[in-house]
């Protein structure tokens, strides 16, 4: 890896070099430390984006001419990650580096190889794909926790903003809080509970029979009968015949006999796939509940009337900045905007009742 001749660095530019270098050792700590996070290929991907970090580190310590006496710091960002894969090793971390990685300064930058910027693009695309990997893995639970906590946020602060508007006492607001935080939680995790037992009663009903493969040594017509079981459940002819074959010459081996059970024709359990309905129940149940319990805390902490609700928006207000701000970096798309979005819902669900509590006020109640 070569760069443009430098004779005459000014100092501005060995400053820049310098920062370059503490940036890539700083990035190769990251890939480092999730590398020992991880195994197989993951790993030896992120083995490798760290050793090119180290081909780029080579580059500016040799225009440098050796280690600086003193180096700057890394900055903020490639601190906190660093941090972060230590302790973590978690999507959340690829999320951020993905970022940090599409943020590259050697396209304008003269003394970076063309090499160097290529590396970089091809950077962004490995991190993407590996986040990309980890948000697969993470978007149902995630998805369930974030709506869970966000509809007990919401939901109760419109309730205890437009009961407390009415101008009732601050009692009756603590009592309407806790009754719409169990009513919902409750409302949530029994409808969990029924959804996957319902879709894991569907997977029961549709699930593939192995009775004709466990029989089809007793076959004392062509395999292509049993051919029509696996055309019926979605392979084509060609799959289907090939498949009959395999069953019905190791049933007639006795391999099918010898083994410790009988073999499964469909790849996985889709019951675990579909997860616990208890375990989905209490879930729900919690994570509703985590919400709603952050608009009820002024009330329970003692404080009343304008006091309690200013505060209640303000905790609301903070929880829906952070979840919103961590969908925006988990999906790789701006945290403040997301983050604004969250508040912007939020808010304006809880302005909706408030002003209805105002208009209807307490002599209505």
């Amino acid at each position: 890896m070569t760069a443009p001749a430098a004779a005459d660095p000014t100092p501005a530019d060995r400053r820049r070099w310098a920062r370059y270098l503490v940036e890539e050792r700083a990035e190769g700590f990251v890939y480092q430390k999730l590398a020992a996070r991880r195994t197989g290929e993951e790993r030896e991907i992120l083995l490798s984006l760290a050793d090119a970090e180290r081909r780029h580190e080579q580059h500016w310590l040799g225009l440098l001419g050796g280690e600086p006496a003193r180096l700057p710091r890394a900055g903020i960002r490639s601190r906190l990650l660093g941090w972060m894969a230590g302790r973590f090793g978690s999507i959340f971390v690829l999320a951020l580096a993905q970022s940090a990685e599409a943020r590259s300064p050697y396209d304008t930058e003269h003394y970076a190889t063309p090499a160097m910027r290529a590396d970089e693009k091809v950077h962004y695309e490995v991190v993407r794909g590996l986040a990309a990997r980890g948000r697969r893995r993470l978007s149902g639970s995630f998805r369930a926790a974030v709506f869970g906590a966000n509809d007990g946020l919401v939901s109760n602060l419109a309730l205890v903003l437009g009961i407390g508007a009415t101008g009732v006492s601050s009692a009756f607001v603590l009592f309407s809080g806790i009754a719409g935080l169990l009513a919902g939680a409750l409302s949530m995790g029994a409808g969990e509970f029924v959804s996957v037992r319902s879709q894991r009663e569907l997977l029961a009903a549709t699930e593939a029979n192995e009775n004709a493969a466990a029989s089809a040594g007793d076959l004392d017509i062509d395999e292509n009968e049993l051919a029509l079981v696996y055309r019926a459940r979605g392979m084509d002819q060609t799959e289907a015949l090939a498949r009959a074959h395999r069953i019905v010459a190791a049933a007639r081996a006795g391999a099918q006999r010898a083994s410790t059970g009988p073999v499964r024709l469909h790849g996985g359990d889709d019951h675990d796939v579909v997860g616990s309905d208890w375990t989905a129940a209490v879930s729900s149940f919690l994570l509703f509940a985590s919400g709603a319990i952050v608009p009820v805390l002024p009330w329970i902490f003692g404080l009343e009337g304008t006091t309690a609700i200013i505060v209640a928006l303000v905790l609301v207000g903070v929880a829906l900045l952070s979840t919103g701000a961590m969908v925006g970096i988990l999906s790789g798309g701006p945290p403040l905007r997301r983050a604004l979005r969250q508040l912007a819902i939020g808010v304006g669900a809880a302005a909706i009742t408030y002003l209805l509590g105002l208009l209807f006020g307490v002599g209505a109640v």
